[in-house]
């Protein structure tokens, strides 16, 4: 597992466990913490992102057979959001791949490295291609919020990217990259670097006005914006169309594993069942069935209590029963548009 390295130095007032690395989970109060994440700008220490590099002359070629998004056009410095399948068409990762001139950099959360990289090792088999997990030399510090763009230009990085850019820079005399999120509407930023340098770019980005941060905000945030997390509300019985991740998949870059399952489906033009929000009455966990009638129309896969006091949830429903008051436990559901006001 992953530490961090920023343990000693900003003693948070917990750790723990977040997508298979150790991380802050929070350093003062998660309310407050949350806020910043809502109205401001939060940094965190990324240890649960791992990097994973593919090189060799075929790299574009195979990957672009191994994802569900185009690689083959994608242009130097960008990115895209991708699945990885089986032959059965059911999800078995997600990553965004980077397009970086004479390699390709994935990125995908440190507890999903492992497998990954063993199914891209079982696939190249008279292929140009390495494939070499290079996170240990590779640290990331996330800025996130509203006001992110904003920090990062008070603390000297560079800020005006479009969503999925990648620019590489020299800072303080130190090489770095700054990688904008997929997400325009919920600003996010990453900047990678050699660990060494880890405390002066944290110590920058606090001294430019950003909130330090710990996973359970963050929790709290992709809930309440909408974002399935692999392993909890995207699993390996999932098929793509179900999740509503529309942007993870491109119909016309050619043939890659899972395509046929993809395509029929998207060819019939619709699944029985998809991903959506939903309002709570009270808590309940995760992987809490929903009843219609009394039967099984759903389940929820992640649930957060916002500062609010509201209570929300991700999930599936089938279509048939997305308009119908639901049970989940003893509570109430109804399905709500993703993002949540909050």
């Amino acid at each position: 597992m992953r530490n961090s390295l920023l343990q000693e130095k900003t003693a948070p007032a917990r750790m723990g466990e977040y997508h298979g690395a150790h991380a802050a989970a929070v350093y003062t109060d998660v309310a407050r913490e949350f806020d910043a994440l809502r109205t401001g700008a939060a940094v965190y220490e990324a240890t649960w992102r791992a990097k994973i590099v593919a090189t060799g002359e075929d790299r574009v070629r195979w990957l672009n057979g191994m994802i569900t998004n185009n690689v083959r056009d994608l242009a130097v410095s960008r990115g895209v959001y991708s699945f990885v399948l089986n032959a059965q068409g059911r999800i078995q990762g997600d990553l965004i791949a980077f397009q970086r001139g004479d390699y390709i950099l994935l990125e995908t959360d440190e507890s999903q490295a492992e497998s990954l990289t063993a199914l891209f090792d079982r696939f190249i088999i008279m292929d140009d291609v390495e494939i070499a997990n290079v996170s240990e030399k590779l640290a990331s510090i996330g800025v996130k919020g509203p006001k992110a763009a904003e920090v990062l230009r008070e603390a000297g990085f560079p800020a005006d990217l479009k969503a999925l850019d990648v620019v590489d820079a020299t800072w303080n005399g130190v090489g770095i990259s700054v990688a904008c999120g997929a997400s325009e509407q919920f600003p996010e930023f990453e900047i990678w670097f050699a660990p060494e340098h880890t405390v002066a770019v944290w110590d920058a980005l606090v001294s430019a006005g950003a909130q330090p941060v710990g996973y359970e905000a963050l929790e709290l945030h992709r809930i309440a914006t909408g974002i399935p997390a692999f392993g909890q509300d995207i699993r390996e019985r999932d098929l793509p169309q179900e999740t509503a991740q529309s942007h993870a998949l491109h119909f016309s870059k050619g043939c890659y594993v899972g395509q046929e399952i993809v395509e029929r489906i998207h060819s019939r033009g619709n699944v029985h069942r998809g991903f959506t929000g939903f309002s709570l009455s009270q808590l309940v966990n995760s992987g809490t069935k929903l009843v219609r009638d009394g039967k099984e129309v759903g389940e929820i896969t992640s649930v957060a209590e916002l500062p609010s006091k509201k209570i929300i949830a991700l999930g599936y429903v089938r279509r048939e029963a997305a308009t119908s008051e639901l049970v989940a436990g003893d509570a109430t559901a109804k399905v709500h548009p993703l993002p949540f006001e909050f």
